[in-house]
């Protein structure tokens, strides 16, 4: 029973409790750290007790003594542990919330507090600070370095963090999340994405309730399968294309995930983002650092498009392998042959290559193993000697062909599978991810090698390297994933198997990074199945992407749009495919939106189709860099019209390339009215010109005419799409004094 004396000394700790928490910034003493971008500033700030809080994310302040003042402005319900916006919340001691990290200590004690030691600022690159904030546990020594990498001009910020201890014995690490966030706002709104194969990057959008929605994935591989990485938080209300505020969000990391979205009981957002902890407590011996993968955000007040082109152009600059060079066009033999192929019908492919005018040919599956031939996908997987039958001369043979054909010549791998029925499984069934004494279970009639074994990691490495010591030119790598990871079991690991789902994606890397060290630039597919492996840790070593093994044309403008978010066009591969019901040219545009390639029987075009295809790549070809660097604008959106629309434009706003799809085949249906443009100069002068018209065909649009930029994005243009004008690409060209 509350009597009336514990009411009033529960209100008067109540009005201590809030005292202490409404003016935080009036009390605090310690170290205030402003982080700040060309827009943006997440400021942190130790308290007189040295509780690292983060003080505020959102616009730059143009006096950076207003920092401190941010709090007063709150009067939010109390805050009674002291940590609730903590900068990387330890469990165990007075949090109450979802921690950051969480250990079992040498001595079996499961608390932790961390408390503000030092911080560093370090410029590592031009417009690229390093912030390293050094945080200790006052009882034990125990250690957790929280890294902030700042790119000023791109307003995006990676946080990752580096924990080690001194303590005398182990310690086990049950959490360990590389960020954690915290933002204020009247309510918050969350778009992230869901799937399974062929039906990638399907986007879901709610208002976020209190408790905590996890995006996560448990597969080991391929880990993107159902649950993409990445997501866009909404503080407010759900921004659009060119208003509204946005924060981006994606895990570097291409193994399990685990992201927190807490709304906590003052209405604040907490996020915390890092490796899955599923069935992966870590433990970590007295001096050894344990680094957790980064993850990178960035804050727009201008809407998802703004957002979009700041992270596009930081991929480029930072972290997409080759960024600011070319691709490769290409055919690929894959739906022209499946596994039925020899020496003979894969030199004809090659002619067909120079005919069609592309830069490579692809060899996809069912070109190795002989005791158990690669015929389908049941067998051979993970025996990488050449097919003597198909192939009775070697690849070396089609390389040549390929140079004698004037294209270049490239292979698909999956190095990282193997089919219980191959030699490799027979030799080596301990280099096997599987329970042994469990019954196995398949995904795609293949299971997983052990990349924690470092035998396993020089065996992945010596497929490609032992491909290129064979063939010197070969140029191009689509590296495959198939599979995830059923009955987890390392023989390797031994005791220690809650590091299997880490060790693996590290022993992945540790082979990316030895081939990058040998092969730098060679362009290399980043396949996994489609989109099953699309994060930014990857991309580092990867070229392009492969979306998804669905190439419908209408289902991949919905899922090339998603993806247009988060990543740049030249690292989207897009495959001309028969896949979809619509004609060629509605799938050649579709595909142009990124780094285009084939994969028809050239053989059975009509001449006026593979005229097509020639101009248009003659078209893509003068255009690739404009798509490829260019500013991405997307102007209307197919899940809210009957079109989808989107322009690139070149940084000197001279050209842009402008998509157009009808999306709805409805009676009546098409383009009523005129769409608004972006990112040209409203001063300048353009001509617009259709491309990529089918043979004998002219267009409504009108060469000649001319238009201001201020016209284009104030009144717009047409593309006059119809049931019968399903897809129009246009060209804008600034006209020269």
């Amino acid at each position: 029973m509350i009597t009336t004396c514990t009411r009033k000394t529960l209100a008067a700790w109540l009005m201590a409790a809030w005292a202490c928490t409404a003016y935080p910034g009036m009390q605090a003493t310690g170290q205030t750290i402003p982080m700040e971008t060309r827009n943006t500033a997440l400021v942190l700030q130790a308290d007189d007790k040295k509780n690292l809080q983060i003080l505020y994310y959102g616009e730059k302040l143009a006096d950076a003594a207003g920092y401190a003042q941010v709090p007063q402005a709150y009067r939010q319900t109390a805050e009674y542990t002291g940590v609730l916006a903590s900068a990387y919340t330890p469990a165990g001691s007075r949090n109450l919330a979802e921690p950051a990290i969480a250990v079992t200590h040498a001595d079996g004690n499961t608390s932790l507090d961390l408390r503000y030691v030092t911080h560093t600022k370090q410029e590592v690159a031009p417009q690229v600070a390093l912030y390293t904030v050094t945080l200790q546990d006052p009882v034990y020594p125990f250690t957790v370095k929280l890294f902030y990498k700042v790119y000023t001009q791109e307003d995006v910020i990676e946080q990752w963090s580096e924990i080690s201890h001194q303590e005398k014995g182990p310690v086990v690490l049950n959490k360990f999340a590389s960020a954690n966030l915290h933002l204020k706002a009247s309510e918050f709104w969350l778009t992230h994405y869901h799937g399974d194969w062929a039906k990638e990057m399907q986007p879901e959008t709610s208002r976020i309730t209190h408790g905590i929605k996890t995006l996560d994935s448990k597969l080991g591989t391929r880990a993107n399968l159902f649950q993409p990485s990445v997501f866009m938080i909404y503080p407010g209300k759900p921004a659009t294309e060119e208003e509204g505020t946005v924060l981006y969000g994606a895990m570097e990391w291409s193994g399990n995930f685990r992201i927190d979205l807490e709304l906590d009981y003052q209405d604040n957002l907490r996020i915390v983002a890092g490796m899955n902890n599923f069935a992966s407590a870590y433990t970590l011996k007295p001096r050894e650092t344990f680094a957790t993968p980064a993850f990178v955000f960035l804050l727009s007040h201008h809407g998802k498009g703004d957002a979009s082109r700041k992270l596009h152009t930081w991929a480029r600059n930072y972290k997409l392998l080759d960024g600011h060079g070319t691709r490769l066009t290409l055919l690929n033999n894959w739906e022209a042959t499946y596994f039925d192929f020899n020496e003979q019908k894969l030199f004809g492919l090659l002619k067909d290559t120079k005919r069609l005018g592309v830069d490579l040919f692809l060899l996809d599956d069912g070109w190795f193993a002989n005791k158990y031939p690669r015929n389908g996908d049941t067998a051979g997987l993970g025996d990488w000697g050449v097919n003597r039958t198909k192939l009775p001369n070697g690849i070396s043979s089609l390389v040549k062909e390929a140079a004698n054909n004037d294209v270049k010549f490239g292979i698909w791998i999956e190095p990282e599978m193997v089919n219980p029925k191959s030699e490799l499984y027979e030799k080596h069934p301990e280099w096997v991810i599987r329970q042994p004494a469990r019954e196995e279970h398949y995904f795609r009639n293949q299971l997983v090698l052990d990349l924690s074994n470092p035998a396993v990691q020089q065996f992945v490495f010596q497929v490609v390297d032992n491909l290129f010591t064979e063939n010197p030119s070969l140029a191009y790598i689509k590296w495959d994933c198939n599979a995830v990871i059923f009955n987890a079991y390392s023989a390797h690991l031994k005791n220690q198997q809650s590091h299997l789902y880490i060790e693996y994606v590290r022993g992945l890397y540790n082979v990316l990074a030895k081939i990058r060290q040998k092969y730098p630039k060679v362009p290399m597919m980043l396949c996994s199945g489609g989109g099953g492996r699309v994060d930014y840790a990857a991309l580092q070593y990867f070229t392009e992407f492969w979306p998804s093994d669905n190439t419908d044309p209408l289902e991949r403008i919905f899922m090339q749009w998603e993806y247009s978010h988060f990543y740049p066009a030249m690292a989207t591969s897009n495959h001309v495919t028969a896949w979809g019901k619509q004609p060629l040219k509605f799938k050649v545009d579709v595909a142009m939106m990124g780094k285009l390639g084939f994969d028809i029987v050239v053989g059975e075009l009509k001449e006026q189709e593979l005229t097509f295809c020639q101009q248009a790549l003659r078209h893509y070809h003068d255009l690739k860099q404009v798509i490829w660097q260019g500013d991405l604008y997307r102007l209307a959106d197919p899940r809210q019209g009957s079109f989808a629309s989107l322009v690139y434009v070149d940084a000197t706003r001279a050209t842009g390339v402008m998509f157009n799809y009808l999306v709805n085949n409805r009676y009546g249906e098409g383009s009523p009215l005129p769409v608004k443009l972006r990112g040209l100069d409203p001063a300048a002068r353009y001509t617009v010109r259709e491309i990529n018209l089918l043979p004998g065909t002219t267009s409504p649009v009108n060469p000649d005419a001319v238009y201001t930029g201020d016209f284009l994005m104030k009144v717009g243009i047409n593309p006059q799409l119809t049931t019968d004008r399903a897809s129009v690409v246009l060209q804008f060209s600034k006209v020269t004094p």
